[in-house]
This record gives structure tokens, C-alpha cells and sequence, in this order.
């Protein structure tokens, strides 16, 4: 088996990267087939112009065809198509196609570095000193823009986030990184009929190296969309905000009709026992991560966007399909990029993959993936209840989540191995939005009640000891109108509601409060399974809906000499017994303020019905 490096950067082996290789005196191509009998190249001057050139590949070493061809053919357009079982396959774009005419049907010969927009060169990642300092921002482009009170002119689109209104309002949050639904090219929306406003959270990939023209200003120019990608990123950058890419490596749209699928049939998917597609993806068919050259494509692939769009994260969607070992050689090869660039995903599958379960990249099995992080169900379930059915969770007064809540909060060391593996989250762009999930379990309750149950369940997620993860727009109170599935909802659904930032002005302020509590604070990120071993105790709370969570002997760790937290889950007020002390007041009754609400000289305290109190000892 070929090592990481070779992997990564082999120059034995040609790069699936290096498919297109531009300079203005050759093009040099390069395609990976292990089947093709003959492979050609057709060449075309515009992405609906009839072909000009055909050439023909000569296959070399490690079933690698290859061709140079004289010229500049900056500008130009290539599709290639192999010749096997006796008939040409369709043609299709490369399969590590970088740059793509509108809706991806035909590649484009482009100068990299003319899609550089001014100042490129000097874009740094904004500083991570220490990793434990994360939380992550969900949303997508739409949304998060679409609104007419957004303040964003360019809606929909790349440069959109490049803009002051959403820059501000990010860094005042106070969130470190933005990680945005699929923008690599995919299949659900047709870019020549963008004026009809058809939405896709873009789960369905067909070009995997190429922005998706959708969010581009002009879908027809395959350098516009990835001048206005990296001018997005650039701009959050500035803002001091990091990017994740959520990337969908474990199926694609369909079969045929993307690269992998016609360019050599089968070899990147797993197959059933009868030669059928295995699809434990639920959507028609899954990628073979095991297969050496899937594997190789799958690394090249994130660190190509590492290093060319400065991406400085990754969220797998169903990263339970993809096998261990694939996820461990993506983290060592971006670990040759920048160790601080992120790398977690969703540890299960929609369906059973068809590989053997205890060698994918499962919730339970990432203590064996180190610093590959997975999505806790765990605290998710115990906080709120379970997508899957309409019961309460223990911050809407159901107690049974007590010990997954407290699991939760020590990021649940009997899997993720280290605190940063375990994404503490209650809601993402998948099932209910968190104003909807109370709503359905707890509808009796008045939105007074509702609103604090929502302030209780994220705090104990902003609280916790594994990496924070906040759905966008729950700090304004969305709702998707009870939609669970909102994939393909108008925007009418899925736009955040600007509207409320003046109406729960109160919800939002409180997100913003706790997440610069928890900047503020080392207690509640301590960054090792062994730190948190010793300096994180649950004390008795004498009540089966209160958890009391002490972080203690924080001397040179924190301002705070000890960190308490009391998660009350009912519909009471309870006290607590706590160690005698000095105390800040940072969070209590649904307010909190980095600066501390007031001070504490006893040794109980008090918290209100479905809220938490926070102490900070002096």
C-alpha cells in the first residue's frame, strides 16, 4: 500500500490532480483508467461548440493515459471518453475536472492563477492557537443571504459573504468558523435557469474540484466561480472567520451521469454481491473508499482544496461509509498543509455500506482516527430527544438524557478518543431546526417556556468539553414551518429570519453572551481526555432533572480558580448545594454576560426553571 506521502504528493506516480496541467506553450493531460482499452481527449472552443481536436491518449505506467498538446488552449473546453468492452463510454468532463462550463458537462483549460482575485497571495489562515477554541457556524449560501433584511446585495452568491453586513455580523457573534452546505458543483439545479430560484442544499455531487456555478455571479464563465469562491474565503478570512467545506465524497448524483461513473465504470463504487450498486447511502449508491485509487482521489481532493481555495476545514457527510484508514491518510496529508485545518463528519451511514462495519469511519471507532472528529447523537438525543420520534429530551423536562447529558459534557470519551473528536451539537441543517424540535415535543408549552428550553439546550453544547457546533439562525429563532427535510424547500422556508434580530434580540444576545463565555473561559475546552479526567467532577445535585458540573483547581489554567454549571431540565427552580467560595454569576434565569451579572457569596445556588446557572469561582 502506497504510504501517506506517496499519497499526497507522490512524483513516482502521476497526481489524479494533474488531469490538466495549462502553461501558455502546452497542455499537459493526464487520466487514471484501469480498464479503458484506448482514451482520447475532445477539445472545443467554446462549452456549446462543436469539437475542433480529438487526441488520443497513450497509456503509460500505473494505468495512467496521458497527452500533451502544443498551443495555448487557455480558455478552451475537454471532455474525455474511454474506449472499453468493445464501445465508447459517453463522453464526460475529467474526473478531477477543476474548472467546468455551466451545469458541468464540459471541463475548461483555465490559468489557475488568473482566477486569483487581487491580494490572493497574502491570504492567511486567521490564527488558531489552540484548537479547543472552535465553534462552528452552519449555513448555506441561500440562507443565510436570500433575506431582504439580510443586508447582502449579491443574494444567493460566492461574494455575497464578501460583503459588510454578514462579515460583521459573524465576527460579532463570535463564532471561529463558518462551515458551508456543498459548493463543489452539483447536479439539482439547473445554472441556466437560476432566475427561477430553485434551492438545493446540494447533496448530489458531479464535479468535485469545481465550485458550483449556482453561487457564481455568471455560471457560464468557469473562471468566475472560483474567482468569487476565493473571494469569499478571502474576505472571511480578514474577518478572522475560517471556512469549512462540506464535502460528499460517499455517493454521487447518479452513476453515469457524472466522471467516476463513465470514465471507468464500477471501479469507484462498492457493488452488492450481484454487480448491483450498494447503497449505503440511500441515494442510489456509495463510493468505494477502499479502492486504492478512490482512496488516492478522496485525499488529492482535500488537500487540492486546501491548498488552492485555502479551505480550512472538512465536514463529511456520512463519514461512516468511508473506511478508517481512507480518513486517517486525509488527516495526515492535510497535516502536511496545516495541522490546524479541521477534519470531521457524520459517523454512521444512511443505509449498511457493503464493507465490513468495524473498518468504517464509524461514530463509535473515532478513537482509532485520531484528530478526525464525529458528530455527537449522543448529547444531541439526550439534550433534545431523538429525530426519529416526537419525545422530549432533558432540557424540555425529560430526565431519562441525564447521563447522556453528562456523557455529552466530557465529550464522551468511550469514542472520541480526544474532546475535539466530539462535535457538540443539538441541531444542523438536517431534521428539525431547534425552535421546531421543541415545538413538536413540547407543544402545549408557551413560547416563553419554549425559548428557555431552547437558551438551556445550547448552552449545555457551548459548555462542554467537546468542539461547539450552532446551527445558523437558531440564535434568531428560525423555523422551517415544521419541515424536518427542507433539502429542497423554497427560500421562504430556509431563509434565515433577519427580521428576528430585533424580536428575539434577547435569544440572540444570550448565544452571543455564552459563546464569548466559553472564549473566555479554558475550564469549559480543556483540550485533552486527560485534563478532563482530572479537573471535571459532577456533583450531587439530589435531583434527577439537575446536572452540576464542576470544573475544578484551574489555577494557571483559567481566571476562574473553578467553573460550576447547573443544568436545571424542569419546570421548577432547584438549589444546590456548591463548594464554599467567591463566585462570579456569568450565566442565570436565561441572561448571561461574559463580564458576570453579579457576584455569589454562598454555598448554594439557585437556578431557574429550564435554565442554567453559571459560577465562575475568584
Amino acid at each position: 500500500m502506497l504510504s501517506v506521502a506517496l499519497v499526497a504528493c507522490s512524483v513516482k506516480q502521476p497526481k489524479m490532480e494533474d488531469e490538466c496541467l495549462y502553461s501558455p506553450a502546452k497542455t499537459q493531460f493526464a487520466f487514471w483508467s484501469n480498464v479503458a482499452e484506448q482514451m482520447e481527449i475532445h477539445l472545443y472552443e467554446a462549452a456549446d461548440a462543436a469539437e475542433f481536436e480529438t487526441v488520443a491518449l497513450t497509456k503509460g505506467e500505473n494505468d495512467f493515459w496521458t497527452a500533451s498538446v502544443k498551443g495555448d488552449l487557455a480558455g478552451k473546453f475537454y471532455t474525455v471518453r474511454s474506449f472499453q468492452n468493445g464501445e465508447w463510454a459517453p463522453e464526460a468532463p475529467g474526473i478531477f475536472a477543476k474548472a467546468v462550463s455551466v451545469n458541468g458537462q464540459r471541463a475548461a483549460i483555465l490559468d489557475l492563477n488568473a482566477t486569483n482575485p487581487e491580494g490572493w497571495d497574502a491570504d492567511i489562515r486567521p490564527a488558531m492557537p489552540d484548537m479547543t477554541d472552535i465553534v462552528v457556524y452552519e449555513t448555506h449560501l441561500r440562507d443565510f443571504t436570500m433575506s431582504p433584511l439580510s443586508g447582502v446585495t449579491n443574494k444567493g452568491k460566492f461574494i455575497g459573504l464578501t460583503e459588510e453586513a454578514p462579515l460583521n455580523y459573524l465576527r460579532e457573534l463570535g463564532i471561529t468558523h463558518l462551515q458551508i452546505l456543498p459548493m463543489f458543483d452539483y447536479g439539482s439545479i439547473d445554472e441556466t435557469t437560476l432566475d427561477q430560484n430553485r434551492y438545493n442544499w446540494g447533496y448530489d455531487p458531479v464535479n468535485y474540484n469545481a465550485p458550483d456555478g449556482g453561487y457564481s455571479t455568471d455560471p457560464y464563465d468557469p473562471a468566475c466561480r472560483i474567482r468569487e469562491a476565493k473571494a469569499m474565503i478571502q474576505a472571511l478570512h480578514k474577518a478572522g472567520i475560517r471556512v469549512i467545506m462540506d464535502v460528499v465524497y460517499n455517493h454521487t448524483y447518479d452513476v453515469m451521469g457524472c466522471a467516476l461513473g463513465r470514465v471507468v465504470p464500477k471501479y469507484f463504487y462498492r457493488l452488492n454481491e450481484d454487480g448491483s450498486y450498494a447503497n449505503g447511502s440511500g441515494c442510489g449508491n456509495e463510493t468505494a473508499s477502499d479502492h486504492e485509487m478512490y482512496r488516492k482521489f478522496m485525499v488529492e481532493s482535500v488537500c487540492y482544496w486546501a491548498r488552492e481555495y485555502h479551505i480550512d476545514g472538512f465536514r463529511f457527510d456520512l463519514m461512516g461509509i468511508h473506511d478508517q484508514e481512507t480518513m486517517r491518510q486525509i488527516r495526515a496529508a492535510l497535516d502536511e498543509i496545516d495541522p490546524t485545518i479541521l477534519t470531521y463528519g457524520e459517523g454512521w451511514a444512511a443505509m449498511s455500506p457493503a464493507y465490513p462495519y468495524d473498518s468504517l469511519a464509524m461514530k463509535q471507532w473515532t478513537y482509532k482516527m485520531p484528530r478526525v472528529g464525529a458528530f455527537s447523537d449522543d448529547i444531541r438525543n439526550a439534550l433534545i430527544g431523538s429525530p426519529f420520534d416526537h419525545e422530549r429530551g432533558f432540557a424540555s423536562g425529560n430526565p431519562a438524557g441525564v447521563k447522556d447529558v453528562m456523557r455529552g459534557l466530557i465529550a464522551c470519551p468511550e469514542w472520541s478518543g480526544e474532546p475535539m473528536q466530539h462535535v457538540s451539537y443539538i441541531t444542523c441543517h438536517d431534521n428539525y431546526c431547534l425552535r421546531d424540535r421543541i415545538a413538536v415535543s413540547a407543544p402545549e408549552e408557551t413560547e416563553e417556556t419554549q425559548l428557555r428550553m431552547n437558551k438551556l439546550a445550547q448552552t449545555a453544547v457551548l459548555v462542554s468539553q467537546g468542539m461547539s457546533f450552532i446551527y445558523g439562525g437558531e440564535e434568531l429563532y428560525r423555523t422551517k414551518q415544521g419541515i424536518d427535510n427542507s433539502y429542497q424547500s423554497p427560500d421562504s422556508i430556509n431563509t434565515i429570519p433577519w427580521e428576528n434580530l430585533d424580536k428575539y434580540a434577547d435569544l440572540h444576545d444570550y448565544y452571543q453572551a455564552m459563546i464569548a463565555i466559553r472564549h473566555a473561559h479554558k475550564g469549559f475546552r480543556l483540550g485533552s481526555a486527560e485534563a478532563v479526567q482530572e479537573h471535571v467532577e459532577f456533583l450531587d445535585a439530589d435531583n434527577d432533572q439537575v446536572i452540576v458540573y464542576r470544573i475544578k483547581e484551574l489555577e494557571g489554567i483559567d481566571t476562574a480558580k473553578s467553573l460550576i454549571v447547573v443544568l436545571n431540565g424542569s419546570e421548577k427552580a432547584a438549589q444546590v448545594e456548591i463548594p464554599e467560595g467567591e463566585y462570579t454569576l456569568l450565566a442565570f434565569n436565561g441572561e448571561a454576560n461574559v463580564e458576570g451579572l453579579s457576584d455569589l457569596h454562598e454555598s448554594q445556588a439557585l437556578v431557574a426553571p429550564y435554565s442554567a446557572t453559571i459560577l465562575a469561582e475568584k
